[in-house]
């Protein structure tokens, strides 16, 4: 072949390799096969020609791509939390809003119904949680039942229970997105009446400083494990322009890297819940500061930030 013709044939192909700034791995590869195949070409049968340096300069450019790429992977935990877990938060915000929603209408119901319903606690919470707890209250702990296990062991149980009802919110997700909805109504009517029963105690304003010193991480990642199950099930639901299956395996991927970033949210309030809530008589400014911090790193992370990144990928494309 004339060595024309081999330009004229390739070069639109050369030019849209040479001017693509951002591409994923596979496709970056793939490019690297196939300059370097049209390369090997060149050189054998136009060794000395500018048609064959260029070549060799866009493989070299090319091969700089993948090591680069490489590099990030050796990172790769890094970029989990710093990029990419971000970003899937941006992408399904419409998944959190909706848990959130969901939540919370399920915490109003809860305590709604405490109020009208004075059966309604002992329903939900039982009766000897509301006995131990009434027992308190007259004793001047109402608090008491954060002091009664060993800190440690407290930490392991209440861990490990918070990422298993994670998973289990976000599994039921598969059931058409209603088997998280009804998770989150259940964890969410829960709260709604307990609150609502230290609320009819005049104990309100100090349960809020108590509780949700841990509850404020605790309950946002419950909200956040319901959005990984709405967008497993919305995924099957509303495939898109994805076959079903695809859209499945894409929602079950996202959802599932949402639930392994509760994990340290979890482990950080079960820590909080277990070696810091007991402490009943803190300082007003120091239950202050580890709940309003909290509340500041969730409001930063799960909406602030994405929003950022997502900026910055598309000024990068």
């Amino acid at each position: 072949m004339r060595e024309a013709l081999f330009v004229k044939q390739n070069s639109e192909k050369w030019q849209y390799y040479d001017s693509m700034q951002q591409a994923n791995p596979d496709e970056i590869a793939n490019q690297f096969i196939e300059i370097t195949n049209d390369l090997a070409y060149s050189k054998t049968f136009y060794p000395n020609s500018k048609t064959t340096a260029y070549l060799n300069g866009l493989a070299a450019k090319l091969h700089q791509s993948v090591y680069q790429n490489k590099k990030e992977k050796s990172n790769r935990f890094i970029h989990f939390w710093k990029t990419e877990l971000p970003l899937i938060f941006f992408q399904h915000r419409k998944e959190v809003f909706y848990a959130l929603f969901f939540f919370l209408v399920s915490c109003a119901i809860g305590a709604l119904s405490a109020k009208y319903d004075d059966t309604f606690v002992r329903l939900i919470m039982g009766d000897g949680y509301v006995n131990m707890t009434n027992e308190n209250i007259a004793k001047g702990d109402p608090f008491g039942v954060y002091k009664q296990d060993n800190e440690f062991m407290m930490f392991l149980q209440i861990g490990s229970n918070n990422i298993f009802v994670a998973l289990y919110t976000f599994v039921l997700g598969i059931l058409f997105s209603f088997g998280s909805i009804v998770s989150l109504f259940r964890n969410g009517i829960m709260l709604g009446s307990f609150q609502y029963f230290f609320f009819s105690k005049g104990l309100g304003l100090k349960s809020v400083l108590v509780i949700w010193i841990h509850g404020t991480l605790e309950i946002s990642a419950i909200v956040l494990a319901g959005a990984a199950g709405l967008i497993l099930g919305n995924s099957f639901l509303f495939p898109k322009t994805y076959t079903r299956m695809a859209s499945v395996l894409k929602g079950a991927k996202d959802g599932l890297k949402i639930v392994i970033g509760l994990i340290p949210i979890f482990i950080v309030a079960a820590f909080f819940e277990s070696f810091i809530t007991r402490h009943t008589e803190m300082p007003l400014w120091l239950s202050l500061l580890i709940l309003l911090s909290s509340a500041a790193f969730i409001i930063w992370y799960i909406f602030i930030y994405p929003i950022k990144i997502q900026r910055k990928q598309i000024t990068l494309d």
